[in-house]
């Protein structure tokens, strides 16, 4: 966000395609939450995916930020992501499977990667400037 902010390039490393399954901290506030309040004796002392369960690549999620931070940012209108080689190690698709929570916990993720941004944004280009 600084880089893109500040006019600086934007590097992907790899194709772009590499995909994460991101996480807004409302919903792991909510899970932790839930983990904590638990009565069920199956759903004590286990361990627990917290996630969303969709996959988001990493040009997806540079053209969703470019494309929330354009109104309050118009240079940012036609940046490009600058692609280099792939980070040694790097695994290549994560998805986390969030069944075993919602089952046990009834854990529901509350934001998706999109609204997390919206409400995060702001905050990100306050603490930047």
């Amino acid at each position: 966000i600084a880089a893109m902010l500040r006019g600086d390039e934007v590097r992907i490393n790899g194709s772009g395609a590499i995909s994460r399954d991101y996480c807004h901290v409302r919903n792991v506030v909510q899970a932790n939450l839930l983990a904590a309040t638990v009565d069920a004796p199956e759903a004590l002392n286990e361990a627990y995916n917290v996630a969303v369960g969709r996959r988001t690549t990493l040009d997806e999620l540079f053209v969703l930020l470019r494309d929330r931070l354009t109104p309050r940012h118009p240079h940012l209108r036609g940046a490009r992501a600058v692609y280099g080689p792939p980070r040694a190690g790097d695994v290549a698709h994560s998805l986390a499977d969030i069944s075993k929570a919602r089952r046990l916990l009834g854990y529901e993720p509350t934001h998706s990667i999109e609204q997390g941004l919206d409400e995060s944004l702001a905050w990100y280009e306050r603490s930047l400037a």
